[in-house]
C-alpha cells in the first residue's frame, strides 16, 4: 500500500485556504458592509477605537453595536472574560487582524 505524505497533503491545504482567504480579502464586501481599516489603541496596546473604510471613527461601544447588528464586516463579536470582545473572523491572514491594522 502507498504511504500518503500527511504533511505534503496538509501543506497543500493550508496553501489553497491562503491564496483562497487572500482572494475574499482584497473584495470589497458585497452587501455594502464597511470594514475596519486602522485602531487607536491606548497605552497598555488594547484596542480603543476602530477607523472605517468610509473614515468613520467608532468608539469600542459603537464598534460592538455596529459588529454586533452585522454592519461590519469580517468581525465576529464573542463573549468572553464577562463581556463582549470584538475581533476579525479567523481567515488565516495575519495582517489583517485587528491587531496588526495600522494606528491611526
Amino acid at each position: 500500500m502507498e504511504q500518503k505524505d500527511f504533511e505534503k497533503v496538509y501543506e497543500q491545504y493550508k496553501q489553497q485556504g491562503e491564496q483562497q482567504a487572500q482572494a475574499e480579502a482584497g473584495k470589497t464586501d458585497p452587501d455594502g458592509r464597511e470594514e475596519f481599516v486602522a485602531v487607536k489603541k491606548n497605552d497598555d496596546g488594547d484596542i480603543i477605537a476602530f477607523k472605517t473604510n468610509t473614515g468613520r471613527e467608532l468608539d469600542y461601544l459603537q464598534a460592538l453595536d455596529e459588529a454586533k447588528s452585522g454592519r461590519i464586516a469580517h468581525i465576529d463579536v464573542f463573549h468572553k472574560y464577562g463581556r463582549d470582545i470584538i475581533r476579525s473572523e479567523p481567515d488565516g491572514i495575519k495582517e489583517n487582524n485587528l491587531d496588526n491594522l495600522p494606528e491611526f
